[in-house]
């Protein structure tokens, strides 16, 4: 008989999703203390951390490594991902976030939602993933919940279902009142676990208006708790934890806890909002393949799998991991059944792969098991070819599902080995860098002979290089980081004609075309292409227009200012003809390629830059030299202001001038200073930048 824990209902796959320094690191480690899954609380600070386990995650105090791991709490099974908070590591929290169910987003209580809460905030509504909210850190100097709520509110935009109110402020901090069912909890200061009892004396007026306030909240958006409310002019626990479960799901609004995870704090009442709140695996829509017909059209009729141990195998791997023992491939199961030694298909690759063994992940330890089924998150061992965002399904019923979405890189360095004799090693070891990060890209610049890493920020090279150095023992040299520059259109040309004849002895190529070429945006800047056809009369057949603008995009690749690939334009085509005899697919495809690259060089062209939001928080007193800083750098500032008693300055600067930013911080605040950068799309570039 199959156990309690193997119950679909009774899974729970979530990531913990954060801000870097939020504190998502120690709720993980928390969560797993409270479960029995640990028997020692890990510290960041002294690198005794389960999930954070890669030496340079512990060196470096953060989260480099989306990191697995599961427990069990009051019958249930939590798959936990603990991801990074650093916006250099976004392609693992979108990885993480396609194949989770649920989501806990950790807040500051002082600084509320920060630039990457932002980002992860709108990754997971991306993907669709319900999540809960645990405002963390409530023991610091000016912790302020409602605050928080507040920015959550005003800045993340759902409707913030507030089920805790705090007992005690800042250091005096030491418990919760938990308004769904009118009790308080606390923890004395070197206890493990709650004390429940009556709700404080001074504490319940304030306690019976908020839960009045989540009581009218839940109603307005729940038709069964509006009309109880309607009856009784109140609403039941029993019809508030369901509302509240039906609202996290929708998506309608977002249930709020706080505590402290350093003081172990609320840990245990965030487990049972996550057993109560999020959805198992059978709560979650059937997953659905992608099929696409020749034309690019998505097929409505592609399959789909439900969460079911008894329909075929699918699964989706989400991460790759090379160690010393063998290469671990992360799977999410979404249906069907598999054991060690089963022959599954990679319907990505085309080619069938054998399951040696199938491990329950423990961050960097690992328990075998003998089978894995619908819901699970597990390792398998044993897979020769297999890449992040594959599907593996059963031979017999093929189904291939969408893959995380990759970024594009923005940050190039030139790498090469200090010693002759480890070329070889190092194009080895930066395949298999690239084949366990797919946000790394290795190519050699056709022009210098030189290897080039691209990725998505200093610090993502930074960390790949010394991954390298420390796996391979090889010593290696990189040149200073370059951007990834784009070409657009300032001012465009209209009826642009190229004619494309070949006649050579047997059948001959024949194309005619006319096209627009302007700006996709009205400002300089925005990204994408765009391609339509004005064409009437059938004087060119529609197949022969797919052709030109796959010959358009084929034109993309290299500006004609400095080679690089081309954004931010609209092509229309507005005329055409055809031979009877000559013209095919083919001679379109080649006279659109030509007739666009002709266009570009006619038109006005400019070079863009990626262009990243930093935020820097610096003591009030190192504010003036940030910003003399910034505007050095060409910064745009675009927010100042005192939050928690320190500067936080928001700005608009190019990539190419933040590298050393980092230090150069450091420098001038004595360490106080730290400072994120999201990449939010390219600007003009000043003329210099044209060249390569």
């Amino acid at each position: 008989m199959r156990s309690n824990l193997d119950n679909l209902t009774t899974i729970r796959n979530l990531g913990i999703l954060a801000h870097v320094d939020a504190g998502k690191t120690t709720v993980t480690e928390r969560i797993l203390y409270a479960t029995g899954t640990t028997h020692k609380r890990g510290e960041v600070h002294d690198g005794t951390t389960v999930t954070d386990f890669d030496p340079q995650e512990r060196d470096r105090g953060i989260t480099i490594f989306a990191a697995a791991v599961s427990c069990a709490w009051d019958g249930h099974r939590v798959n936990l991902i603990d991801t990074p908070g650093h916006v250099d590591f976004a392609d693992e929290v979108e990885r993480s976030l396609r194949v989770l169910d649920g989501a806990v987003a950790v807040f500051d209580a002082v600084a509320g939602v920060e630039p990457q809460s932002e980002s992860v905030w709108r990754q997971a509504d991306r993907h669709g993933v319900p999540r809960i909210a645990f405002v963390n850190k409530m023991d610091r100097a000016g912790a302020d919940l409602d605050a928080a709520v507040a920015s959550i509110r005003d800045r993340l935009h759902p409707v913030p279902l507030v089920v805790h109110l705090p007992i005690g402020t800042e250091d005096g901090f030491r418990g919760v009142v938990d308004l769904v069912r009118m009790r308080a909890l606390t923890w004395d200061e070197d206890a493990e676990d709650a004390v429940e009892g009556p709700v404080p004396e001074e504490l319940l007026d304030e306690a019976r208006r908020r839960r009045r306030t989540l009581e009218e909240a839940v109603a307005e958006l729940h038709t069964g708790a509006l009309d109880e409310f309607c009856m009784r002019s109140t609403v039941s626990t029993g019809t508030l934890v369901a509302a509240l479960r039906e609202l996290t799901h929708s998506g309608d609004g977002v249930v709020v806890l706080c505590g402290s995870a350093y003081r172990n704090r609320g840990i245990e009442p965030l487990l049972d909002a996550v057993v109560a709140y999020l959805p198992s695996p059978v709560d979650v829509p059937p997953v659905h393949g992608v099929q696409e017909t020749e034309d690019g059209i998505r097929n409505p009729a592609a399959p789909e799998r439900s969460a079911d141990p008894r329909a075929p195998f699918a699964a989706l791997a989400f991460k790759v991991h090379a160690t010393p023992t063998g290469r671990l491939t992360y799977l999410r199961v979404y249906s069907g059944t598999i054991e060690k030694g089963d022959t599954v298909w990679d319907a990505t690759a085309r080619r069938t792969e054998r399951i040696g063994r199938i491990l329950r992940v423990q961050a960097d330890r690992h328990a075998p098991l003998e089978r894995a089924t619908a819901g699970d998150i597990v390792a398998v061992v044993g897979l020769k070819s297999t890449r992040a965002g594959a599907t593996l399904c059963a031979p017999d019923a093929p189904i291939v599902l969408e893959p995380p979405n990759v970024a594009d890189p923005v940050v190039s360095v030139a790498v090469e080995a200090r010693r002759t004799g480890d070329t070889e090693r190092l194009a080895t070891a930066l395949a298999r860098l690239a084949e366990e990060d797919p946000s790394l890209v290795v190519r050699t610049d056709p022009e210098t002979g030189q290897t080039v890493l691209s990725g998505m920020g200093e610090l993502h090279l930074e960390v790949a290089v010394e991954k390298i150095r420390r796996d391979h023992g090889l010593e290696v040299g990189i040149g200073r980081p370059r951007v990834a520059h784009r070409e657009t259109v300032v001012h465009g040309v209209t009826g642009h004609v190229h004619r494309h004849v070949k006649q050579d002895g047997g059948a001959g190529q024949f194309a005619h075309v006319v096209l627009d070429v302007e700006p996709l945006h009205a400002e300089p800047g925005g990204t994408g292409f765009a391609f339509r056809s004005t064409v009437v009369g059938g004087r060119v057949p529609q197949e022969y227009v797919r052709a030109v603008e796959a010959g358009c995009r084929d034109a993309l690749a290299e500006g004609p200012l400095a080679g690089h690939p081309v954004t931010g334009i609209r092509v229309t085509l507005t005329d055409g003809a055809t031979h009877v005899k000559d013209s095919s697919e083919m001679a379109f495809r080649t006279a659109g390629r030509a007739a666009l690259l002709g266009a570009l060089r006619a038109s006005a062209m400019a070079v863009l830059e990626p262009v990243a939001e930093v935020t820097v928080t610096v003591p009030e007193d190192a504010v003036g030299g940030v910003l003399g800083d910034l505007a050095a750098r060409r910064g745009r500032v675009t927010d100042s202001a005192v939050r928690g008693g320190a500067g936080v300055v928001t700005a608009t600067v190019p990539m190419a001038e933040l590298f050393g930013y980092a230090t150069r911080l450091r420098g001038r605040t004595q360490g106080r200073g730290t400072f994120t950068a999201r990449p939010t799309g390219y600007a003009p570039a000043p003329v210099s930048a044209s060249a390569r």
